[in-house]
């Protein structure tokens, strides 16, 4: 029964209606395309047409001409998952990509992934820098190296983090530490680093990619879950804050999407849980997550929540009938 409400729902929620997805998909030339019409019989005019619009009407800059190659986009945890599917994205609509994550060796294998699906026209080529976010001391330099390289910095997606598997009673306080470090410290310290910059620019646009459970608390998550759910507050306070700098600021709220996050999160002992949870394996794709994404940067929307149905429902129950959430949340965590 449940496999059959994730297929249908799968089905349900396709962004073919969702504002400005057509949009920015249409200039694409093949990869993570909604649909093969979508793509068929385009030629590189068009689409440095299609792209030049796009970007100018979402980031309008009276001084330049075709401002594609000027565009920089500097996203962590790139080297799988998520941040993989954006770097794809950016990568083949001509924009300048920056590429962060501890591992070197797999930034490498989607840069070379890149440069094998380079579009005619287009030679930027994309640079890998070895970051650990958790790291904090090290996001001035690695922000200052981006500037060095690069001048400026236009989208900074903090998409790096680290997911939890354990209960409180079971947790050490060195798992929260780390969680948080690499969640929500680390997206505070890299953000901190950019915005100078941006001010200075009057423009850029910080993009969060949070999680539903930053928006409701669960049982044997508790960890991520405040990190996700520090990280949401922060976002908002910054939103405020930056409007009248034209600084634009997204969070993302993914439910399950099918990624190596439950394999590689912290057990209570710090030690990695190793196992790729069902409800995972059955998520969204994150080719579909990384499109919903671009569409949420480009429409400049402050906040997109792409969950399956329980997730969905979990929201809104939190929301609106509190006493039954606790209620409901109660009974799983008596299960585990």
């Amino acid at each position: 029964m449940l496999d059959n409400i994730n297929v249908l729902e799968k089905e349900v929620i396709l962004p073919l209606g969702i504002p400005g997805v057509g949009r920015f998909a249409a200039a694409k030339c093949d990869a993570f395309s909604l649909s093969n019409s979508l793509t068929q019989e385009r030629t590189c005019s068009s689409l440095c047409q299609a792209i030049c619009k796009t970007f100018c009407d979402a980031y309008p800059e009276p001084s330049c001409g075709c401002p594609v190659e000027t565009w920089v986009v500097v996203i962590t945890g790139a080297s799988s998952g998520i941040g993989e599917a954006l770097s794809h994205i950016f990568y083949q609509q001509g924009c300048k990509v920056v590429m962060a994550s501890r591992r070197k060796s797999e930034l490498e294998r989607v840069k070379q992934d890149l440069m094998t699906k380079k579009i005619q026209g287009f030679s930027i080529e994309p640079i890998v820098l070895e970051l650990d976010v958790g790291e904090l001391d090290q996001l001035e330099d690695f922000v200052d190296n981006v500037h060095s390289l690069c001048g400026h910095i236009d989208i900074l997606v903090n998409n790096a983090g680290i997911s939890h598997r354990g209960s409180i009673l079971h947790t050490k306080l060195d798992v929260y530490k780390k969680i948080m470090n690499v969640n929500y410290l680390g997206s505070v310290g890299l953000t901190s680093a950019a915005l100078p910059k941006m001010v200075e620019r009057k423009r850029g646009h910080i993009v969060f990619i949070s999680s539903v459970q930053g928006l409701i608390g669960l049982p044997e998550r508790s960890a991520y879950a405040g990190s996700k759910h520090a990280m949401q507050a922060y976002a908002d306070s910054l939103r405020a804050e930056m409007k009248q700098h034209n600084i634009n600021v997204s969070v993302i709220s993914p439910g399950y999407v099918k990624t190596a996050v439950s394999i590689n999160a912290l057990t209570g002992t710090g030690q990695p849980h190793g196992v790729m949870d069902s409800s995972t394996a059955t998520g969204f794709s994150a080719d579909y997550v990384a499109e919903r994404i671009v569409d949420t940067i480009v429409n400049k929307d402050n906040e997109l929540i792409i969950s399956q149905f329980m997730g969905n429902f979990g929201i809104f129950v939190r929301r609106t009938i509190p006493s039954l959430y606790f209620y409901l949340a109660a009974s799983r965590a008596a299960k585990t």
